[in-house]
């Protein structure tokens, strides 16, 4: 994918559980340990990582797809936001989320890659293990 990628884990958690903390305020900032702000429907805005990310959400459907227009202060002056994609599935254990990002500036698909990973996956695996 041209500026972009997919990246998956599993975590411990019901896909419901998942969907209703991203889309909240304090469910985003306790499962990455960083403030976010989350007005939670279609086309409320969001910000994550003390303003370094922030977007609109575009599309949802309970508890299986979240879609995003995301972009961080990173993204050079008038560039168009990129688009997050968010799929949750239900597996033995768990749910297996898939994190699909596309349209990234030029340069910058390995950084975001990264973060998913480290700023995300990582902190979320520990806040639904609990």
């Amino acid at each position: 994918m041209k500026n972009g990628f997919s990246v998956s884990t599993i975590l411990s958690a019901a896909p419901e559980k998942i969907f209703r903390a991203w889309l909240s305020t304090d469910g985003h900032t306790a499962m990455t340990g960083s403030p976010a702000k989350v007005e939670p429907h279609v086309g409320g805005t969001f910000s994550a990582w003390d303003g370094y990310i922030f977007g609109t959400t575009l599309e949802s459907k309970p508890y299986t797809r979240i879609v995003q227009a995301w972009r961080t202060t990173e993204f050079p002056e008038g560039s168009a936001d990129s688009r997050v994609e968010i799929l949750l599935e239900a597996v033995e254990g768990g749910t297996k989320i898939t994190l699909v990002h596309s349209a990234i500036p030029e340069g910058q698909t390995d950084d975001y890659k990264q973060g998913w990973e480290d700023f995300y996956f990582k902190p979320m695996k520990a806040y639904f293990t609990k």
